[in-house]
């Protein structure tokens, strides 16, 4: 992005101090494509030019303002800053309240977007509340068909399933996918994100051909809407093959899992933690199959990726290491399995 980098520079930080709008809006706007690309800490100097200017020139109770207050909430939630973003969303809220209403849309973004702070916080009852009360504003303020009441019911649902809630986290997904197919349609990307936590939730329940039916209608519109390589659509194929291996059925299993590894390969990169993930998985087949040079050989290719990646300590890569040992023992490479073990952070297990 250098030509936005360039078009930064040239933002006239006077104009500010003077109170004019038009450079604070120029922030904002830069400000939040910086943000879309992942870019938090310039997308914060920005937003605090743009509120510096804001707050002189509209006052701080000025919906403009406000929209950047809530931008500033929404980098710090991004960032994983749960608690500076709660902050700085309630500011955003007290002020709206006030300025345009408890029942106007903006406001109950807000209070939308608070729910999802506390509900990545693992605080699910909390996060409920806020959702709930996003929802019976969004029903009466922008109908009960409107994506942004259906979102808001699709996290409710995810709030109950993150629970282990199942029952209840089926009806609400099932009321999201009836409004998402009646408002969006069968292959938007907001339906089929609903149809593959429905076969997700099939999955935690061990109700295996359930989900295969889900994960195929998934699969079957992520291919139609968004292409073969998208990392959504080979996430389902991922785990279409993770319920064959947990059905014990291996050859199917492998099957799939290549068809994922070489789109996460082409769409990824080999080094892709993803794509690492299921070459780990592979080996994993194969051990399960009693063909342990496969293993080994797949094994030792996880293992050498994701110490490039993620490094030796990372729990991903600690968890191939101590396969491959153990795999090593049960093969009789036992000097191959003590050089591992050392690098290993669990403790040696004792000797027969």
């Amino acid at each position: 992005m250098p030509h936005i980098n360039a078009v930064v520079k040239h933002i006239p930080l006077q104009y500010l101090a003077l109170g004019t709008t038009k450079v604070g809006d120029e922030a904002c706007i830069l400000g939040n494509i910086f943000r879309r690309h992942g870019r938090y800490k310039q997308a914060m100097e920005l937003y605090e030019r743009a509120l510096t200017g804001r707050e002189k020139a509209l006052g701080v109770d000025h919906p403009d303002t406000l929209s950047t207050v809530n931008d500033m909430a929404l980098v710090f939630d991004r960032q994983g800053q749960y608690g500076k973003a709660l902050e700085w969303y309630e500011r955003a809220l007290a002020g709206r309240e006030k300025a345009l209403g408890v029942d106007h849309p903006d406001t109950l973004s807000t209070v939308n977007d608070m729910g999802l702070v506390l509900d990545r916080q693992g605080q699910y009852e909390k996060a409920l509340e806020w959702y709930e009360r996003a929802l019976a504003g969004m029903e009466m303020a922008l109908g009960v068909e409107h994506p942004d009441t259906l979102s808001t019911v699709h996290s409710i649902a995810m709030a109950f399933d993150q629970q282990g809630q199942y029952v209840k986290a089926l009806e609400w997904y099932e009321r999201a996918l009836a409004g998402e197919e009646k408002a969006l349609g069968v292959d938007h990307p907001d339906t089929l994100t609903t149809v593959h936590n429905m076969a997700l939730l099939f999955d935690n329940q061990g109700q295996y051909e359930k989900a295969l039916e889900w994960y195929e209608r998934a699969l079957a519109g992520e291919e139609k809407a968004i292409g073969v390589h998208h990392p959504h659509t080979l996430t389902t194929v991922h785990n279409m093959a993770s319920v064959f291996h947990k059905q014990g059925q291996y050859a199917k299993a492998l099957e799939w899992y290549e068809r994922v590894l070489v789109g996460e390969e082409k769409a990824l990169g080999v080094d892709h933690p993803n794509t690492l993930t299921t070459v780990h998985h592979m080996a994993l087949v194969f051990n399960n199959q009693g063909q342990y040079e496969k293993a080994l050989e797949w094994y030792e290719r996880a293992l050498a990726g994701r110490e490039k990646a993620l490094g030796i300590d990372h729990p991903n890569t600690q968890n191939t290491l101590r396969s491959l040992v153990n795999l090593y023992q049960r093969t009789g490479q036992i000097k191959q399995a003590q050089t591992l073990q050392a690098r290993s952070h669990a403790p040696r297990s004792p000797r027969n």
